[in-house]
């Protein structure tokens, strides 16, 4: 019955990764803390591995298809994500499972209240 959540959290944030462009961090990591009751750290880790399939290949064809994908710009932040995200691993794994978890919320609240008010 695992396995079937799992595809289905996975399902859900295929859909708000094509809706909003969202998918991993925002989803799949509260889904695997609050709901099968993972670390923090073990939620980030299997979220990362996760993404490292083609999981958006299909989603940016079709907003290339409708003249919605710069990819000069996108190889850009592809190759900024490659490094920064082993940089922010190192760091992850130095702070304490509680702190992180709390570091992760509060990014997530700063961002909804910037999008929500300004």
């Amino acid at each position: 019955m695992t396995s079937v959540w799992l595809v289905l959290t996975g399902f859900m944030a295929g859909i708000f990764s094509g809706l909003f462009g969202i998918g991993g961090a925002t989803i799949v990591i509260p889904v695997l803390v609050l709901g099968f009751g993972l670390s923090q750290h073990l939620a980030q880790g299997t979220t990362l591995a996760m993404m490292i399939p083609p999981i958006g290949l299909l989603a940016a064809w079709h907003y290339w298809k409708n003249g919605q994908v710069n990819f000069p710009w996108a190889m850009l932040l592809c190759v900024g994500f490659f490094f920064g995200g082993l940089i922010g691993a190192y760091w992850a794994n130095l702070i304490s499972p509680d702190l992180l978890r709390k570091l992760f919320g509060v990014v997530f609240l700063m961002i909804s209240l910037r999008l929500i008010f300004w």
